[in-house]
């Protein structure tokens, strides 16, 4: 059924991550509705769902310069996306 793509391990826990968050946020939503707007370090004014929107894009680049820098293990980038990401939900 899923043949048309070659679904590794890896890609489909990035997925269920993605999906993941997007649940939880979801069910913040429902605990505390509006978004939670704050105004952050970066002067934007952010709700919840455009922090994770900026922590998934800023962990895309932390990734795709890491490879195209320095190579394999991607055992750093992914501490400096999960430290970029607590960065975006914390000030952001």
């Amino acid at each position: 059924m899923f043949s048309w793509m070659a679904w590794t391990w890896p890609t489909a826990l990035l997925f269920i991550g993605i999906f993941s968050a997007i649940g939880v946020l979801i069910l913040a939503e429902i605990r505390t509705p509006g978004g939670n707007a704050r105004k952050g370090a970066l002067g934007l004014t952010t709700t919840r769902g455009d922090r994770l929107f900026i922590s998934l894009l800023g962990t895309a680049y932390i990734f795709l310069a890491w490879l195209g820098l320095v190579g394999m293990p991607l055992w750093w980038p992914l501490g400096l996306s999960l430290a970029w990401a607590v960065f975006c939900f914390w000030k952001v």
